[in-house]
């Protein structure tokens, strides 16, 4: 299995009922992977899986193997359930409760040896409050089932300049973290997980397959116009407002995008 490109993790669309705007999914689905994404990403962050019951979960992970099938593009799924059939399973660093290092190495071996794929770990220490220095990336780079990282510190410091400096062999880099995804590329990062890149995703795809840096000073500041409130809520308004989506709703604990975001991002949509 080879992972790189650009990923876009999908959001979950609502109707006016509430319920899961399956259509419009669909043709999200298919407008990501039409404009060069490599594949999707299942029930990530981005999904507000945590706000669907586990009939829609199943919905939007059927629907988005169904696709991803159809097209022979890439699946990574989020959550405890993942089908074999997906490429790999993003696995959250243990949140909250600070394990320390061996402890995450610990779970993440034990989660590996019983996923029947392989494993794309996702660190993000500024939700998780666990910190990982470049011995315990390599560390996880080593185990057995772990295939790469969607690496998404806030920033790049220290240790991700380490980590890109010396490379597991194998090892597969994908940036998570959207705003920061340009020098991370240049730093050689071998893909991106990219919420933005529902927007202008072939700017984002083209990115990923040829850094370019005044494209990442663009897509940078849409990136930021995306996140100024808490994902997925102004890409959801943006969407609903380019009418590709039915509504631009979210779960609670979530509220709606502001006007003034949402007039900021459609600005700094690439013309």
């Amino acid at each position: 299995m080879t992972l790189g490109g650009l990923y876009v993790p999908l959001i979950t669309p609502f109707a006016s009922d509430g319920s899961v705007a399956v259509a419009a999914l669909h043709q999200l689905a298919h407008d990501a992977l039409d404009a060069g994404a490599a594949g999707l990403v299942a029930l990530g962050t981005t999904a507000e899986p945590s706000a669907l019951t586990g009939t829609e979960r199943s919905t939007v992970l059927d629907l988005l193997t169904n696709v991803t099938r159809d097209r022979s593009a890439q699946l990574i799924v989020g959550g405890p359930a993942v089908p074999g059939t997906a490429t790999a399973a993003l696995t959250l660093v243990p949140p909250f409760l600070r394990p320390g290092e061996d402890g995450v190495v610990a779970h993440l071996t034990a989660v590996a040896a019983r996923s029947p794929v392989p494993l794309v770990v996702y660190h993000v220490p500024y939700r998780t409050a666990q910190p990982l220095s470049v011995t315990a990336l390599h560390r996880i780079a080593a185990i057995d089932g772990v295939a790469g990282i969607k690496l998404a510190t806030g920033g790049i410091d220290a240790d991700v300049i380490a980590l890109m400096a010396d490379p597991p062999p194998g090892f597969t880099v994908l940036g998570g973290d959207d705003v920061v995804i340009s020098p991370l590329l240049a730093l050689g990062a071998h893909g991106a997980i990219l919420a933005s890149a529902h927007v202008a995703t072939g700017s984002y795809a083209g990115l990923v397959t040829s850094w370019e840096p005044a494209l990442g000073h663009r897509l940078a500041r849409l990136s930021a116009a995306l996140f100024a409130e808490p994902n997925p809520t102004v890409i959801k308004a943006v969407l609903h407002a380019q009418g590709r989506i039915p509504t631009p709703d979210v779960r609670l604990p979530l509220l709606p995008a502001g006007t003034p975001s949402l007039a900021a991002a459609l600005e700094a949509v690439p013309a």
